[in-house]
């Protein structure tokens, strides 16, 4: 429709399929286009076929983690946004090392509050026109 603006398209990854799903759940309710990942893998191979804007992903997953999964996405999908998730400490490493390979990957401390994410996405979509 002309004068319709693109709703953004948002990966949501998280290996607890509960926060995955309402995660997505409150995405889809405030103007987003979300789908749920339980994986690091399920991640990559959905990004690879949906094309988000953004992807949020836990740090910490079993298998392939959020960090290793964002850095595939952003070799096939350069454009796409990451937003890690995290509860541990230890993933500031993870996040600094990815930083130090040219990745910009921004860390936000869980819980998470969905109002700050929810803020932090509009302020994303503003500052590259997107949305």
């Amino acid at each position: 429709m002309p004068g319709r603006e693109r709703r953004r398209r948002v990966l949501v990854a998280d290996d607890e399929k509960l926060i995955a799903d309402t995660l997505a759940q409150i995405l889809n309710s405030n103007g987003f286009v979300a789908e749920a990942a339980y994986s690091g893998e399920q991640a990559v191979e959905k990004a690879s076929l949906l094309h988000p804007d953004l992807l949020i992903a836990d740090v910490f997953m079993g298998g392939m983690n959020g960090v290793e999964s964002a850095v595939l996405i952003q070799k096939i999908l350069p454009q796409c946004e990451v937003i890690l998730c995290s509860g541990q400490i230890a993933s500031e490493e993870l996040v600094h090392n990815a930083r130090l390979q040219g990745y910009q990957f921004v860390l936000l401390l869980k819980p998470v509050h969905p109002q700050v994410l929810l803020d932090r996405l509009n302020w994303m979509g503003r500052a590259d026109g997107a949305a």
